[in-house]
């Protein structure tokens, strides 16, 4: 079995090692993943510019050949069907996910987002999520199985499984429970304060002290777009604030939103989330509408 592992959080995750390392004991492994965080991207992709591809011999998991993209998480799996792999993966694994994707956070998940391009390619994938990866307690005890149990089960060619590890020991794992829904909630609830704020709620999201550092090249466009804004407030006699040395010019009213996250503790008896709540592996289907006939 030929297999493509890709994921959201970037090469150095913890999580796609793990993967990574299980599926070596399936058949041939190649990864492709961001080279830095790119959490929340659906299912973007690259449409300007270039994409960089960087070979990764250091990858920690021997036997595999491992690669850096400069895209989003699908460019990966488009970048590694197009030009690295010779030949098709027979499955693509996503993840395993820093944080759960569950309810509808599965629609920002770059996590999905990779698996729902695996589909539209024909091929079928599995998103694998923790809800944190500093404790792969569970994941790590039945990510092999699971695996093996989806790969042997029929899926439709328009959905992908969805599998969720919950955060507990492994021997008080209730169970699996399949045909999960999506809650009808958010996990992660979106917290915007202002960032003179003496009060910051909640917590970052996941991955949050991995994501990337700006790009020189986009602070460049950055200050370029700030001279156009510059010369239409001129232009028409805008009012604007002053701004001191090394400081951009800000509109009148511009306030910085401090982002932090409140995650729920309990959803609708029968979804995705409340199945994780209560101590069981969540398995559900994420189906692509695009894709039905």
């Amino acid at each position: 079995m030929r297999i493509l592992i890709v994921n959201d959080d970037g090469i150095r995750s913890s999580g796609l090692i793990s993967l990574a390392r299980m599926a070596v004991e399936l058949g041939e492994v190649w990864v492709a993943a961001p080279e830095s965080q790119c959490s929340a991207m659906s299912h973007r992709i690259s449409v300007f510019g270039a994409v960089g591809v960087q070979p990764e011999p250091d990858f920690p998991v021997n036997g595999v050949k491992a690669y850096s993209i400069s895209g989003s998480p699908a460019d990966c799996v488009k970048v590694a069907l197009a030009y690295i792999m010779k030949e098709r993966p027979d499955v693509v694994f996503s993840g395993i996910n820093n944080g759960y994707n569950v309810g509808i956070d599965i629609l920002y998940s770059g996590t999905v987002g990779a698996a729902m391009e695996a589909l539209v390619n024909g091929i079928p994938a599995i998103a694998f999520s923790n809800r944190t990866n500093e404790d792969q307690r569970v994941s790590e005890r039945y990510l092999l199985s699971v695996a093996k149990d989806l790969l042997a089960r029929e899926i439709s060619k328009h959905e992908i499984w969805n599998v969720n590890f919950p955060s507990c020991d492994p021997d008080a794992v209730k169970g699996i429970l399949y045909g999960r829904i999506p809650a009808k909630k958010s996990y992660y609830e979106t917290i915007y304060t202002p960032s003179d704020s003496d009060v910051i709620p909640g917590e970052p999201l996941p991955g949050a002290e991995e994501a990337a550092p700006a790009d020189p090249r986009t602070e460049k466009a950055q200050a370029s777009l700030l001279d156009i804004e510059q010369e239409l407030r001129t232009a028409f006699d805008m009012e604007e604030k002053p701004a001191g040395p090394g400081q951009e010019v800000r509109k009148p009213g511009h306030v910085d939103l401090l982002l932090s996250s409140i995650v729920a503790t309990e959803a609708e008896e029968g979804s995705d989330m409340q199945a994780v709540f209560d101590g069981y592996i969540s398995i559900g289907k994420v189906r692509n509408t695009l894709l039905m006939p």
